[in-house]
């Protein structure tokens, strides 16, 4: 099983940010986001045995006193850079508890065996993945840059999910395998 650890958005934002994407779509062909995907990730596992599926789930479970998380969803970039763009992406900005929630969850895991990770945490939303150097993004720029708002919407976070991602022909498919309710 492919896993992940991540916090799901409501669907009033998912509403929003489908118009913002169809908005956008017709400006680069690029692999967009699929909206039921759009979620924000805490951890990256990776493949793990079924058959540990408890284990994880009980680490997780450890994780969830604490208090809800503000998120507000603002501006676009590019990762890793916009020269050389691979993701266009949302950004997120929250208080240090939606940071802490990621370095828990990597200190939690890494207690099961599993990597570390290296990179600085950069929460965000992938809107869209560049697959092809080639495609023109001027018009896309233009798009973004002519929007009449830059903020996306806001939300507090009540939990978070373990993830499992599977892929498929139109792209992977997540599906939330257990829940966690914040709690103090």
């Amino acid at each position: 099983m492919r896993l992940f650890t991540g916090i799901s958005l409501p669907q009033d934002l998912i509403d929003d940010l489908t118009r913002l994407l169809d908005k956008l779509r017709p400006e680069a062909h690029l692999k967009w986001s699929a909206p039921y995907n759009l979620h924000i990730t805490t951890k990256f596992i990776g493949e793990w045995p079924e058959e540990r599926k408890e284990e994880l789930v009980s680490a997780l479970r450890m994780l969830s006193r604490r208090s809800p998380i503000d998120i507000a969803i603002e501006g676009a970039g590019w990762l890793p850079n916009p020269k050389h763009p691979r993701i266009l992406f949302a950004g997120l900005k929250s208080g240090p508890e939606l940071k802490q929630l990621a370095d828990d969850t990597d200190s939690a895991l890494a207690g099961l065996g599993i990597e570390r990770e290296t990179r600085p945490f950069r929460p965000h939303l992938t809107l869209a993945r560049i697959n092809d150097s080639a495609v023109p993004l001027d018009p896309l720029r233009n798009a973004i840059r002519d929007l009449e708002s830059r903020e996306f919407g806001r939300f507090t976070a009540s939990n978070f999910h373990l993830y499992l991602s599977k892929p498929g022909p139109a792209g992977s498919i997540y599906t939330q395998l257990a829940e966690f309710p914040f709690s103090k």
